[in-house]
């Protein structure tokens, strides 16, 4: 077949973070595109029913919470707030609208062509979207990933819901159980706890946020409690029985002992997600998924079928929408035959709880396994800008090595922490030193001096604590 007989040069299947920006990006360099996706609107579990309207009720909910409990009045503004649901569910809603009609007209812009249906491989240059078969020279796999079930636990979006259902919630609940500890359960599991809801974690582990610094982790913990939430470390759930409107839940020690059984009118399933790669037709290309059901790529982006490619949360790694962005441009540039890259030992996390909780490299944990480190702290206690916004919590952390000084990690807790961490990122990238970010002027008085300090407090020169 030769390239004249393709209907496209580059065909992305799924129109997620990863998947939408390869797209534009093939565009933009010329490519003749198209990207198939099944959803009724563009962006993925993302914008859709991800990261951003989970951020709209964050947000929207950390105002309420501010207005009741008191956050306000210390600053001399007295409310009584009312909780409008309706209304704060509508512009969650209002915020996906726009974003998602945003890629619409970013992709008729770029003359990407929106094929709607499900996608599997009829062989490796041909799919088959939605009862239509389509030809490309190269195809793209960007599905993205899927909730991880819990055997024996059926999400029927009612009592039982997953992170879908957790936005969709009509009513506050009386008593919500969060099954895992990781990233978004805690971020849903606050907003319904600052909206009203007694919240219950349950994660198996001894510790929340599997893969954060440990340091992070448990200051972590000690503020999520002090906010009210509780938890249950070390612990698994073996039932969910729901009769009405109830749910109880048997939860047994993750070691072995006796059982317990608690009650809840609502339950998130929240333990991870899984690479998304039903339906998709893999065994009629040959490809095989890994032990984790991950598609194992080159360091391009390539697969072990010629002209296939794949990216984002269907492949190793962090299921990230931002490293599914930079892999997308990535995978463009390489079908394009430039040299796009990615560099994975540089991929921020971020937690949106209040306050936010970041990091990016590795954790002091890491770093010593790998050599002698050095390591600077500071308080946001310390903070000009977070003492008078009453801040008070986190702190930023700064992990070197001893030897040459160059930083190995960054994590932090602090209100503006995902913002914050852009800095961190950006100078591991260049190959920063300690004593670089140290020595950079920071413009005061602002929550990023917190990290100049920590940088300084490597060599022990910190002024502020």
């Amino acid at each position: 077949m030769t390239d004249q007989t393709y209907d496209y040069d580059v065909l992305v299947i799924g129109a997620g973070p990863g998947g939408y920006v390869a797209a534009i990006r093939a565009a933009q360099l010329g490519l003749r595109v198209a990207c198939a996706d099944s959803r009724e609107t563009l962006g993925g579990t993302c914008l859709n029913v991800g990261c951003i309207p989970s951020k709209a009720l964050l947000h929207a909910s950390e105002y309420f919470d501010a207005a009741a409990n008191g956050a306000m009045a210390k600053m001399g503004i007295k409310v009584t707030p009312e909780l409008d649901l309706d209304t704060m569910h509508g512009q969650r809603r209002d915020a996906v609208k726009q974003l998602t009609g945003g890629i619409e007209f970013l992709f008729k812009k770029n003359k990407v062509t929106w094929l709607k249906g499900k996608a599997a491989f009829v062989d490796a240059h041909n799919v088959d979207v939605g009862g239509q078969k389509v030809s490309a020279k190269d195809v793209v796999i960007a599905t993205g990933s899927i909730v991880t079930p819990l055997p024996g636990v059926t999400v029927d979006q009612k009592v039982v819901v997953d992170s879908t259902g957790a936005l969709e919630l009509a009513q506050v609940p009386r008593h919500m159980v969060v099954i895992g500890g990781g990233v978004i359960g805690l971020e849903l599991g606050s907003v319904w706890r600052r909206l009203g809801a007694k919240v219950t974690c349950v994660e198996f582990l001894d510790q929340i946020l599997p893969g954060f610094d440990g340091d992070i982790r448990k200051e972590s913990n000690r503020i999520f409690k002090k906010q009210g939430i509780e938890f249950r470390l070390g612990t698994k759930v073996t039932g969910v029985t729901v009769s009405g409107d109830t749910a109880t839940l048997t939860l047994e020690p993750a070691n072995g002992g006796e059982a317990t059984t608690i009650e809840a009118d609502c339950v998130l399933v929240s333990i991870g997600r899984r690479p998304n790669t039903d339906g998709l037709g893999l065994e009629a290309i040959g490809l095989t998924p890994n032990k984790r059901g991950q598609i194992e790529t080159d360091h391009d982006f390539r697969t072990d079928v010629d002209g296939v490619w794949a990216i984002g949360d269907v492949i190793p790694g962090p299921m990230l929408a931002h490293k599914a962005e930079d892999e997308g441009i990535a995978v463009a540039e390489n079908i394009a035959g430039q040299h796009g890259i990615v560099n994975h030992a540089i991929i921020p996390s971020v937690v949106y709880t209040w306050p936010e909780i970041a990091g990016v490299g590795l954790t002091e944990e890491a770093a010593k396994e790998a050599g002698e480190v050095k390591v600077g702290k500071f308080p946001m206690a310390g903070n000009s800008r977070a003492k008078t916004n009453h801040e008070p919590d986190g702190f930023v952390k700064i992990i070197a090595d001893a030897k040459t000084d160059r930083v190995l990690g960054v994590w932090a807790i602090a209100s503006v922490a995902g913002t914050m961490i852009a800095q961190a990122a950006q100078a591991m990238e260049f190959g920063a030193t300690s004593e670089d970010i140290a020595y950079t002027c920071h413009a005061h008085p602002t929550h990023s001096e917190a990290i100049k300090e920590a940088a300084m407090a490597v060599r022990g020169k910190a002024i502020h604590v």
